[in-house]
């Protein structure tokens, strides 16, 4: 009969970082940042189904675009430390709407990406709008702002 404890594996193996959920549009650099965060090499992959990873949650852009796809975002945000939304510096628009961030019992972030392509202030305002108090600025290809990001979501 085989040991059961040796079945059972923690949630995260990384008790050195907090459980991050990213969330945002197709192409909002989320998989891109999860590379960045965990020092891996930069290469465009298309996040087809949630990644849960030791101690990222990197979602689909999908889940935050098609309605009925968001109560998965919430679902999976009850097992995260932190929920981060992320907003391109140079999307059009936001998928967030005004004080979204007290629908979770979650510290949310605001991630702005991409901040090489242009003026992050945009950006930045739709996180505010959207509730995020803590927001940082990334650039996940040369390293801007991510290793601030990595400390703040050490334990």
């Amino acid at each position: 009969m085989q040991d059961n404890e040796n079945l059972i594996k923690p949630l995260t193996s990384n008790p050195k970082m907090k459980k991050t959920l990213l969330v945002g549009r197709h192409g909002a650099g989320k998989t891109t940042l999860k590379q960045a965060l965990k020092d891996e090499k930069i290469q465009y992959v298309k996040t087809q189904y949630m990644d849960y990873g030791e101690w990222l949650l990197d979602s689909p852009g999908e889940y935050a675009e098609v309605h009925g796809l968001g109560a998965a975002l919430a679902i999976y945000a009850y097992e995260a430390d932190i929920v981060a939304l992320l907003i391109s510096a140079d999307d059009d628009y936001s998928l967030f709407p005004p004080n979204i961030t007290c629908m979770v019992n979650r510290e949310v972030i605001g991630i702005v990406t991409k901040i090489d392509k242009c003026s992050p202030d945009r950006a930045k305002a739709w996180l505010q709008l959207s509730g995020c108090e803590k927001i940082f600025f990334v650039n996940s290809h040369n390293g801007e702002g991510v290793e601030q990001l990595k400390n703040y979501l050490k334990k």
